[in-house]
């Protein structure tokens, strides 16, 4: 079963009329550009005219058969008595088989073209060797491979502008794609910011607000209140600091701005107030070998993780120590270790939804360290347990091995 070609583009349907046209114009007032010598053509100029334009409505679509076709008529043409759009005709099918047709077709017709000018040149000067019989070869290349050549010139000018086009989308998705990952982590990073900030002023005000429902003690809920308030206005002072930071844009001023180790004592002081009356003891072991100033990211996240920490000892620990270890060998990592007891049985104080940990593994990742946060306690031991959380932040300086 023969396939189903699909039907003629529009323009090849007004090329094929226009020649055909033009054609019969031609037949009728008898322009004919090769006539046998004493002959009169008569009609038969019109059935390679007729062959020519139908080829011409597959110029897109029956490629190379259509050329092999479109050759074969050009040549009876020459023989019958040829009408110069014929000819024209035939030079549009050249050059659309280079256009449309396939990476095969291009590297036969080109060469072809070539050979078929330079037989014709050849036959002609050997068969009248005089100058003008060099005029075939000129006919010849202008038919053959003019139209070859021109087509190879607007097919690569055709692939060109494809791969750049391509290009010009995979940039656009790729441009799509690093703003889609860029929101992504600044949601991410303003989340993180956000928990951190203000997560722990809201544990300790919850804490406090229930324990001042259920005490009876007019001093103690006094106590609480107080504490509630100034927790408040601690949360409330960072929360602007965040906005304007977010609404001015200024990285410097953030950086600036971002919470180091040095304010370890307050943080510390803080979570102290919070918790007086709960039975925590807070104790600090900075066992780093210098005080200086490490990398802001690494200083932020190392503030950050002792943070969170303190907010999960007050929100799932019992009453006991909460140890604070920074440690800073010479040439780094830097380790910051946190560990509180617990009770496995209990439930927290306040309900919690585990963002806080993941919080602070992301805050590690980022910086390419070891995270491990989880209970210390021997398989059979006693309650309470320890509860450990553990950080390795690289400072930079580290030697490779």
């Amino acid at each position: 079963m023969l396939p189903v070609l699909p039907r003629p583009h529009r323009d090849d349907v007004l090329i094929s009329a226009g020649g055909l046209v033009t054609g019969l114009v031609l037949w009728n007032v008898g322009l004919f550009t090769n006539v046998p010598t004493g002959q009169d053509p008569g009609a038969l100029p019109l059935l390679p005219l007729v062959v020519m334009a139908g080829a011409e409505l597959l110029r897109r679509i029956a490629q190379p058969w259509v050329l092999v076709v479109a050759t074969a008529t050009a040549v009876a043409d020459q023989y019958i008595g040829s009408l110069i759009i014929t000819l024209l005709m035939f030079t549009d099918l050249v050059y659309a088989s280079v256009v449309y047709g396939s990476s095969r077709t291009v590297r036969q017709v080109i060469p072809a073209s070539i050979l078929v000018t330079v037989g014709l040149t050849a036959w002609a000067v050997f068969a009248v060797p005089k100058p003008d019989s060099l005029l075939v070869g000129v006919v010849a290349a202008l038919v053959c491979v003019a139209p070859a050549w021109t087509g190879l010139t607007i097919r690569q000018h055709r692939t060109t502008a494809t791969v750049e086009r391509l290009r010009a989308e995979q940039a656009r998705l790729q441009s799509a794609t690093d703003r889609q990952h860029a929101v992504e982590a600044e949601r991410t990073m303003m989340a993180r910011e956000l928990h951190d900030l203000v997560a722990n002023h809201l544990s300790a005000i919850a804490i406090h607000s229930t324990a001042a429902q259920s005490l009876n003690d007019a001093t103690a809920s006094m106590e609480a209140l107080r504490v509630i308030r100034i927790t408040s206005l601690q949360a409330l002072a960072e929360m602007r600091r965040m906005i304007m930071l977010l609404r001015s844009g200024d990285t410097k001023n953030e950086v600036a701005a971002a919470p180091t180790l040095a304010a370890l004592d307050t943080l510390v002081a803080r979570a102290r107030l919070g918790s007086a009356a709960s039975g925590f003891e807070f104790i600090v072991d900075d066992a780093r070998s210098t005080k200086e100033d490490l990398p802001a990211p690494v200083e932020l996240a190392a503030y950050r993780i002792v943070q969170e920490s303190l907010t999960n000892a007050m929100k799932h620990g019992c009453a006991g120590a909460v140890t604070i270890s920074l440690n800073l060998p010479a040439g780094g990592p830097l380790v910051v270790e946190v560990t509180n007891t617990y009770l496995a049985q209990r439930g927290a104080r306040i309900p919690g939804s585990r963002a806080g940990l993941v919080g602070m593994r992301e805050r590690v990742d980022l910086l390419g360290g070891e995270f491990e946060a989880g209970p210390l306690a021997e398989p059979g031991s006693a309650p309470p347990s320890m509860w450990r959380v553990r950080a390795t932040l690289p400072v930079g300086t580290e030697k490779s091995t």
